[in-house]
Parts: C-alpha cells; sequence; structure tokens
C-alpha cells in the first residue's frame, strides 16, 4: 500500500515539515553532484556507523568529516537514490504536517530528532561492530508514523494498491495502514540477512516505537489520544 493523501487538515502551516523535506532533498542534489568516489566518502562520513559510534573502529582523516556522535543527526539527511527520498518524503508530507500541528514547532522539532536519534541506536545496538553506514530520514518518519497511529487512528488515508497489473485506490483507516506498515517492518526484519547492507528494518522498528513513546510524553494535556482528527 502507497499512501496518497489523508483526510486530516490541519490548523497552521507546516513549516518544519516542509523545512525538513526541502533540507532533505537539497542535501540530496548536493550528493548526487559529486563524483562517484566523493558521493562514497560522503555516506561513510555522515552516515551512521555503529562501529564508528561506538569508537571500536575510528575513520581515516581523510574520510571523516564530524564527529562520530553527529552523524547520529546528519544520517537524517542523506538518501541512498531517488527512491528512497521520494518516499521517505511522501511519509513524511502525508503524515508529518499533523504531528507538528499537535506539538508545535520545538516540540516538533525535539520528536523530530528524537525518534531519528532513537532508531539509529534501534539499528545499531543489535550489531556494534557493523561497518555498515546508515542513512536516510526513515528512522525519524517512522516515529512520526508511531505518533499519527496514537493520534488519529481513525483519520482515513487514501492509498494506491497494486493487484497485479491494475492499481486501485481505497479509503482505509491509519490504524489499518500503518499497523500494516509497521508488522511488514516486523517480518522484513525477522527475515532480514544479518550483517549485510540493505535497508535499517530495525530503525524504523526502533523509530516507531519511540515515537509512540513520546507522543505520550510531549503532547499538551489538551491533545488526545485516538481522536478522529
Amino acid at each position: 500500500m502507497i499512501p496518497l493523501h489523508d483526510d486530516n487538515p490541519t490548523q497552521r502551516f507546516p513549516l518544519i515539515t516542509v523545512g525538513l523535506i526541502v533540507a532533505c532533498v537539497l542535501a540530496f542534489l548536493w550528493q548526487i553532484s559529486l563524483p562517484e568516489a566523493e558521493q562514497r566518502r560522503v555516506v561513510f562520513a555522515l552516515g551512521m556507523i555503529p562501529a564508528v559510534l561506538f569508537e571500536k573502529r575510528l575513520l581515516p582523516e581523510s574520510i571523516a568529516m564530524v564527529p562520530a556522535g553527529l552523524t547520529l543527526i546528519s544520517s537524517m539527511f542523506l538518501h541512498g537514490g531517488w527512491w528512497h527520498l521520494i518516499g521517505n518524503m511522501l511519509y513524511l508530507w502525508i503524515f508529518g504536517n499533523n504531528i507538528e500541528d499537535k506539538l508545535g514547532i520545538p516540540l516538533f522539532i525535539a520528536f523530530y530528532a528524537l525518534c531519528g536519534i532513537a532508531a539509529a541506536f534501534a539499528q545499531a545496538l543489535p550489531d556494534p561492530a557493523s561497518e555498515i553506514p546508515m542513512i536516510g530520514a526513515s528512522g525519524a518518519i517512522s516515529g512520526v508514523l508511531g505518533a499519527y497511529l496514537l493520534l488519529f487512528p481513525r483519520a482515513r488515508v487514501l492509498v494506491a494498491v497494486p493487484l497485479g497489473l491494475v492499481i486501485t485506490t481505497w479509503r482505509l483507516p491509519a490504524l489499518a495502514v500503518l499497523g500494516f506498515w509497521f508488522l511488514m517492518q516486523l517480518v522484513s526484519n525477522l527475515f532480514a540477512p544479518p550483517g549485510q547492507a540493505g535497508i535499517a528494518w530495525g530503525a524504523h522498528i526502533g523509530g516507531f516505537v519511540a515515537g509512540m513513546l513520546l507522543i505520550v510524553l510531549l503532547k499538551g494535556r489538551d491533545v488526545r489520544l485516538f481522536r478522529t482528527r
């Protein structure tokens, strides 16, 4: 299922959500403007590498750009290809505006960053010696999805559903769309080959759970869980 739109209007312009999308797009355009060897260097320098984060390995001085701790943030703005970028930005655009609307700008910034950091640790802790760099906003965006599930489980989401050679559209409750998404992350993580590069399923799971926990802690008293909108 590919989400296309939700029926959940906001009261304020989603300044930070749009800003994050613009920042990720600009970062990706910068990435692909570099020579191929420099693109690889950027991924290793600004991506989150568990072995470097936990000081089991050091990057050569010719590669390192920022302290290892800062890669928890810098990695959120890099992407591995157009589809990686487009998929992440689509989910952020559809679901991020409502979370920003309920939290407000300062808390949403903190929420997004904490979800991304939690997702990175969820990916890194099971294999702290891994030298595979993790990049992408999907961990933080997974947190947005977890928060949305708790706040608006009954909001209707328009999704595209491929049925063989035909693509149809359905309007489904967010509970069904995001619940199915999370289930797929769990199943994919269970069958993912250990120690190989690929999609960071652990980060998706960790970010989603972090988002559910953080929205309960950060939401105002006037913001109720399990709303329709």
